[in-house]
């Protein structure tokens, strides 16, 4: 079964991703880093408005893959940080739902 979200076609397979995986994942993200077994970016919008109405439409996003990220606003910075809590480590969740952000971040 594929799972669809506005922005992308992740397989529900919610595995952990090897090394590779997550290297090749990397070159097809934007802005994205693998650190401490985590995907983190930071977003800079043009203003507060702007990053909150990114939240917004990631929100329906993530409820969609079921996946959620840690995340913090102040005024037109979105800092993001992915991860599976419960497989301890970087899914295809996760790099569906930081494709998802790249998507709604271009908007």
């Amino acid at each position: 079964m594929i799972v669809h979200t506005r922005s992308v076609t992740v397989a529900p397979d919610n595995r952990l991703l090897s090394e590779a995986e997550i290297e090749a994942a990397l070159g097809e993200l934007s802005g994205w880093r693998c650190e401490d077994g985590r995907l983190r970016r930071a977003y800079a919008f043009a203003d507060f408005s702007a990053a909150i109405a990114f939240m917004v439409e990631v929100a329906f996003d993530a409820e969609r893959l079921g996946h959620h990220p840690d995340w913090s606003n102040v005024y037109n910075r979105v800092d993001v940080t992915i991860w599976s809590h419960d497989l301890g480590g970087v899914s295809a969740r996760c790099v569906a739902l930081a494709g998802a952000m790249d998507v709604a971040s271009a908007d």
